[in-house]
C-alpha cells in the first residue's frame, strides 16, 4: 500500500515540486533502483552485488517524486529503524530533496515504538546528518570502498 506524505515543497534552484512518498519494494523496485544504480553503482562505484540485498522486500522505502511521478531520490528504512540506501539522483541535489527524505523516514520510525534510530553514513555525508541530531558513534571503517562511521539518533521524547 503506498502512502503520501505532506511534504510537497518546491525545489529551489528548479522551482519544481516535489513530494516524498512512502512505498513497498515490490511496487517501486524499478524506480528505487534506477536511482541506486545512478548514485551507488556508476556514480560511487560500489560493486553490484554489495548493493542489491534480500532484505530491501522487508523494508519500508521513500521516494522522491517530481511531476509525472518521476523519481529522484530514495531512502529505505529497516525493520528496527537503521535508515539507509539514501540517494539523491545529482540534478537535484542542494534542493532540500535529502533533507525532505531524512525527516520522512524520522517521522515514519516515531510512531513505531523506537527510541533510536541508527545509520551508516559515508564520512563526507556525516555534517548534513548531523544536522537532523545524529550523533558518530563509531570509528571509521570500510563499506564497499567508501569510509563510514555509524551514526545515532535518540527520538525518545
Amino acid at each position: 500500500m503506498t502512502r503520501y506524505c505532506n511534504r510537497e515543497q518546491p525545489a529551489r534552484a528548479s522551482g519544481r515540486p516535489y513530494r516524498i512518498q512512502i512505498v513497498r519494494w515490490a511496487e517501486a523496485q524499478p524506480a528505487l533502483e534506477a536511482i541506486r544504480r545512478k548514485v551507488f553503482i556508476d556514480e560511487q562505484a560500489v560493486p553490484e552485488a554489495l548493493e542489491w540485498e534480500a532484505v530491501d522486500a522487508d523494508c519500508t522505502h521513500l521516494l522522491a517524486l517530481v511531476s509525472e511521478q518521476r523519481a529522484v531520490g530514495c531512502a529505505r528504512v529497516l525493520p528496527g529503524g537503521v535508515i539507509g540506501r539514501m540517494a539523491v539522483l545529482p540534478a537535484w541535489r542542494g534542493q532540500g530533496v535529502g533533507s525532505a527524505l531524512l525527516q520522512a523516514a524520522i517521522s515514519h520510525c516515531r510512531p513505531h515504538g523506537l527510541t533510536q534510530l541508527s545509520l551508516s553514513a559515508q564520512v563526507h555525508a556525516i555534517p548534513f546528518y548531523a544536522r537532523f541530531g545524529f550523533v558518530v558513534c563509531s570509528e571509521v571503517y570500510d563499506d564497499a570502498g567508501i569510509p563510514h562511521q555509524t551514526m545515532l539518533l535518540d527520538i525518545s521524547d
